[in-house]
């Protein structure tokens, strides 16, 4: 099996090196990701300037490396339609292992979790991977990859449906302290909008962004609630944003009377 692997933390980030020693034994590894730290950037792709992908030294088992100069969606748009071969095309593309979790809403801002949607896009399944943890070690790491080579087999199983990826996050806390794996839906609020008001010493005002932790209540099957829970969290995602249970009735009202025939 070809695994592609990106990420949003930068091709030097300890996540994506976890998950590359960690797979490299049973799979294909191809690492293309960006060449610096790009989170939160959401779905973004670069239309107004080159890319340019750098094919660098192999350093984590993998077959081959790339650092691209553009967003995560770039990495894995460009990664399958222009730089690997079709013998390297991938069967499964793996995003991360994020530095820091992807939960509730903020999933909208997350370039880890887009890497994903670009596969998905493509139809090819895809997995974005999360540590509740913002730092991490490597030793940190180990335990997540690990959790993501034993699930991969467990998803022969499973059929991805069109348009979806899996989000994964998982806690922060040691290996013992987990408390299970939980399938999820996306929760509410992870973070406040805080912004602190600030004067730099030229006596201009800046804002910098202060969000704390949202004291929203979710309900007992959310990403959110898992993780508060120590548990694994596994929230099978869709990036079609189509509201079908409302066509009909917005139907009737924009377009009774004929008012739709121009």
């Amino acid at each position: 099996m070809n695994i592609l692997l990106s990420n949003d933390d930068g091709i030097h980030a300890n996540g994506i090196r976890a998950l590359s020693e960690e797979l490299s034994a049973d799979y294909n590894i191809y690492i293309i990701a960006p060449n610096q730290e790009r989170s939160a950037a959401g779905h973004s792709i670069t239309l107004n300037s080159p890319l340019r992908a750098e094919e660098i030294e192999v350093k984590y088992g993998e077959k081959r490396a790339w650092a691209v100069s553009g967003t995560p969606g770039d990495c894995v748009k460009i990664g399958v339609s222009a730089i690997l071969s079709e013998s390297e095309k991938p069967d499964l593309i793996i995003s991360g292992i994020n530095h820091g979790p992807n939960l509730g809403h903020d999933i909208i801002y997350s370039g880890t979790v887009s890497c994903a949607i670009e596969g998905a896009m493509m139809n090819i399944p895809s997995i974005a991977v999360s540590l509740n943890l913002f730092k991490p070690t490597l030793d940190d790491l180990k335990f997540s990859a690990e959790f993501v080579s034993s699930l991969i087999p467990k998803l022969d199983k499973f059929k991805f449906p069109e348009k979806s990826i899996l989000n994964i996050n998982i806690p922060g806390i040691a290996k013992d302290d987990i408390t299970g794996v939980s399938v999820t839906e996306m929760g509410g609020r992870m973070f406040t909008d805080n912004y602190e008001k600030r004067t730099d010493p030229r006596g201009r005002v800046y804002y910098w962004m202060a969000g704390k932790l949202s004291t929203e209540k979710d309900n007992d099957n959310t990403d959110i609630t898992a993780i508060r829970q120590n548990k694994i969290s596994i929230s099978p995602l869709s990036f079609n944003l189509t509201r079908k249970d409302v066509i009909e009735d917005l139907d009737k009202v924009l377009c009774q009377n004929n008012i739709c025939n121009w």
